[in-house]
């Protein structure tokens, strides 16, 4: 029934005390690191790898005799996803609690964040000057007609951004932010945040709406094509005279069903731990939750800010009502 899932056995064959992990993240550091985690304590781990939708039907199908013990996902929104659907279990560890900031993880402790990105500005600087940007809300107005790109509204790291809107600002200024939205978009939403950064380059708009990480892997890309668009484009963090920028999270949590549950609490503490956090902002280009940690190289060039300190957990709580007004507002 789930042929189509991509099975990857990691290190030993497989053990009576192997930790099974539902995982949407596709890295190779995060095989390394679980190597090492299993270097560190003798638990074998396996990893099931699938898209975030099919990992989360997948684990409501199997219910109590699903196999996973710990489920690795991108954006908070899918994670508060999980818990609505009670696939997690509430985690008692006071390493997490301590390394994890409060409005980083869930309230109840059932998942928590482990690594984060922000949702930034790129723009061409041919084009625009910095001191023409500012906020999210500015970038509906009408000066930005036809100079704006953003992905689809189906894309969940859209959704949390309405819903973080609709936190700050309430449902109906929220609405009326998002038509203007679409009104200055240079073209329907299509592709990823790649994709709109490969059109801001190439000249078809003049600012992008993306993942700071997306920015990264254009960076560091292979091809010498992505390295060139990443080199004409220029970033920027909105709201750093209020809230911050909004960002975001991978996080994980330990399965309603784990049969091992004190095991999968090593697993996430290990995520958290100082050597695994400073694998993640040099081979994913993510930030780290730990505070204060120090930046990577990259990341200090993009510059240090001020990030919104919104819990959450409100990106999962308002992601109904993001949908319905992204829809109202004809965000394809």
């Amino acid at each position: 029934m789930y042929s189509f899932l991509i099975l990857v056995l990691s290190l030993f064959p497989l053990a009576a005390n192997a930790l099974t992990v539902y995982s949407y993240r596709h890295y190779e550091s995060d095989q390394r690191l679980f190597e090492l985690f299993t270097q560190k304590t003798g638990i074998p781990v396996k990893i099931v790898k699938a898209k975030a939708d099919t990992l989360l039907e997948r684990l409501k199908a199997e219910g109590m005799n699903s196999n996973a013990d710990v489920l690795i996902t991108s954006d908070a929104s899918r994670l508060a996803a999980a818990d609505r659907a009670d696939l997690l279990q509430p985690v008692e560890s006071l390493l997490l609690r301590e390394r994890v900031p409060a409005h980083l993880r869930d309230p109840d402790n059932k998942w928590f964040g482990f690594t984060q990105r922000a949702r930034v500005l790129v723009y061409h600087p041919d084009r625009v000057r910095p001191s023409e940007l500012s906020t999210y809300e500015a970038l509906a107005e009408p000066k930005w007609r036809g100079r704006l790109l953003v992905r689809s509204s189906s894309n969940v790291y859209n959704q949390s951004l309405m819903a973080a809107m609709i936190v700050a600002n309430g449902p109906e200024s929220a609405l009326a932010w998002a038509r203007g939205l679409v009104a200055n978009m240079a073209r329907p939403p299509q592709g990823s945040d790649r994709d709109q950064m490969r059109a801001v380059a190439k000249g078809l708009a003049d600012v992008a709406i993306v993942n700071t990480y997306y920015l990264g892997l254009l960076q560091n890309s292979s091809l010498s094509a992505d390295r060139e668009v990443a080199e004409k484009l220029k970033i920027f963090f909105p709201n750093q005279a209020g809230r911050g920028t909004h960002i975001n999270i991978s996080g994980a949590g330990v399965t309603k069903s784990s049969r091992q549950p004190e095991q999968a609490v090593q697993l996430l503490e290990f995520l958290v731990s100082a050597q695994a956090q400073a694998t993640f902002p040099a081979a994913t280009y993510e930030y780290s939750v730990l505070k204060d940690a120090p930046l990577s190289k990259l990341h200090a060039n993009w510059g240090a800010f001020k990030a919104d300190s919104m819990p959450l957990s409100l990106l999962g709580e308002n992601n109904v009502a993001a949908v319905k007004l992204l829809n109202k507002a004809g965000w394809r």
